[in-house]
């Protein structure tokens, strides 16, 4: 590798190739043990590909290259989470304040609805199915999906796939019932 690395220094730029091609698959894993999107990782690999170029003339020949491109992905991996953090702050406050610029009017809209969205809602349930109705009050008292599948006799995909059945019935029945 330290050859690769003195043709790079020497003026072959091509030969960065040989190093990206033996440490990229070390690197995006390094990084996504860290991350779980592919394309964060992509992005945050590139970028440390980039600043070690960059700075190749600062390794250590006698030095572990590995363990330095690790460095630099660390503090690619701070950087990232850092300005992800400082977004993810700004969004919450931009929340608090449109929440508390409508506050009154969402509830008052919401006292009117809701009373009559609950009403639908207890109606749709009475027309579900015996053992739809089972699956979602057991699902409303916090019931496990375990605990009612053995209850039930059956598998918790099954239960799941009857939740997610019961849910669709609801929300079109609801809807209906509200127009």
């Amino acid at each position: 590798m330290n050859d690769a690395i003195e043709r790079v220094l020497a003026g072959d730029r091509d030969a960065f190739r040989l190093i990206v091609r033996e440490h990229s698959l070390m690197l995006r894993s390094y990084l996504g043990s860290q991350l779980h999107h592919s394309d964060v990782v992509d992005d945050l690999a590139q970028e440390v590909f980039i600043v070690a170029f960059r700075k190749l003339d600062q390794f250590d020949l006698d030095g572990d290259f590995r363990a330095w491109l690790r460095g630099i992905a660390r503090k690619k991996l701070l950087h990232y989470f850092r300005t992800v953090g400082r977004g993810n702050v700004a969004a919450a406050r931009f929340r608090q304040e449109v929440i508390g610029s409508i506050e009154q009017d969402l509830d008052m809209s919401i006292a009117s609805k809701t009373n009559a969205a609950i009403e639908a809602l207890l109606r749709c349930v009475a027309q579900l199915p015996h053992r739809m109705r089972h699956v979602v009050r057991a699902g409303l008292d916090g019931t496990k999906a375990a605990s009612l599948a053995e209850e039930l006799s059956t598998s918790v995909g099954a239960i799941y796939n009857i939740h997610f059945r019961a849910n669709i019935l609801l929300r079109d029945c609801v809807k209906a019932e509200i127009e």
